[in-house]
């Protein structure tokens, strides 16, 4: 059989909700291996852009020149060659380069007839603890709706939640009573979450970087009684000396980081301890390859790597099968409930037991994308 080379990139979006799509890279070699990487990114936030989409495709179509002709175990070649363009060019190309990253593995274990985790070291573990994100699932944004999905999950299986509860809070002009009512809103949802699921639960919340050092730490305390398993980037996480201040201050874990690239963008809060629990993304990180030596870089300061990931169903595959091979990770992160046709995106599907993902034996991603 010859030696497969990239023959073409292409970009895919797939509709999911108003909240947000699903964006999907796809190399295809000359001798007919497809291989898939997921490009889903983080620009709309809570909303989907048409616009948007349409730059992350051409982010993906901008690496052609750097793939054309490569064997998908060139891999270092092409993070030579791509690096520099992906490190300057800011998040969307962060997540374009990391996408066609992931294809290139995908191609890598097809080739050679093997899951994906067997070339990054080999799995610990043949199933990976997650928790289930309810957040873009949650319509309802009362304390009763984030309650009613919280026990939903629980009774799936989950063992351990997140919500983002504070996204309605006010990061413009306020007065000190907008601010406390939302505050105290998020808090209630968090507490209705806690009672609906009983104690035995882990909760956590991502506060996606919604206050300042003050009321990050005032929240915190008042959150003490809920048992948070971790607080999630309450500021930027960027903001280093911010981030550790708060830490040294509350009672909880502290986690964050989830759209660095590379090892450089998670060394200020490794070095300094500022977090527990750093999250990084396969799709923005530069990929798996580079979350692998992330995951390592953390051991060394001994920290724990939960891998951001509330994204489709490729994401889901691609995270699990790094999760699977690192001796630092206890969970990793999926986003439950967000459509119901998620699992016919996959052949085979994913399957989730008794609050894991169970990794496929498939080569690559041990998955095939089947576009909608």
């Amino acid at each position: 059989m010859p030696t497969p080379r990239i023959q073409s990139v292409e970009a895919l979006t797939v509709q999911v909700t108003p909240r947000g799509n699903w964006n999907f890279a796809r190399l295809t070699t000359q001798n007919g291996l497809v291989g898939w990487g997921e490009a889903t990114h983080a620009l709309g936030f809570l909303r989907a852009s048409a616009e948007d989409d349409a730059r992350i495709a051409a982010a993906v179509r901008s690496f052609f020149p750097a793939l054309e002709g490569l064997s998908p175990f060139e891999l270092e070649r092409f993070r030579q060659r791509a690096w520099a363009q992906a490190k300057v060019g800011g998040l969307l190309t962060q997540t374009a380069f990391s996408a066609c990253e992931q294809a290139l593995w995908d191609l890598a274990g097809q080739a050679l007839g093997t899951p994906v985790s067997e070339l990054l070291g080999g799995r610990l573990v043949d199933a990976v603890p997650v928790y289930a994100n309810i957040n873009r699932a949650t319509n309802e944004r009362s304390p009763e709706g984030f309650a009613a999905n919280a026990a939903r999950a629980v009774e799936e299986g989950f063992r351990a939640l997140k919500a983002a509860v504070f996204d309605d809070f006010p990061t413009g002009e306020s007065t000190p009573a907008e601010r406390e009512a939302k505050a105290e809103l998020g808090i209630r949802r968090l507490e209705a979450m806690r009672a609906a699921v009983g104690p035995s639960v882990d909760l956590m919340v991502d506060c996606h970087s919604r206050f300042d050092p003050e009321l990050s730490i005032e929240v915190a305390r008042r959150l003490e009684p809920v048992r948070l398993r971790w607080y999630e980037e309450p500021v930027d996480p960027s903001r280093v000396e911010d981030t550790l201040r708060i830490r040294e201050h509350i009672a909880q874990p502290m986690a964050g980081g989830e759209l660095f690239f590379g090892r450089e963008g998670f060394l200020p809060l490794l070095e300094t301890k500022a977090v527990d629990v750093i999250m990084p993304d396969v799709k923005h990180c530069g990929g798996l390859f580079e979350g692998k030596k992330i995951a390592a870089l953390a051991e060394t300061f001994g920290v724990d790597v939960s891998p951001h990931n509330p994204s489709g169903p490729l994401s889901m595959a691609a995270s699990a099968q790094l999760a699977a091979t690192l001796p630092n990770c206890p969970v990793l992160e999926h986003a439950w409930g967000e459509v119901p046709w998620r699992a016919e995106l996959l052949d085979p599907p994913e399957r989730f037991v008794d609050g894991k993902i169970v990794l496929s034996d498939q080569p690559g991603l041990g998955h095939k994308l089947v576009p909608r």
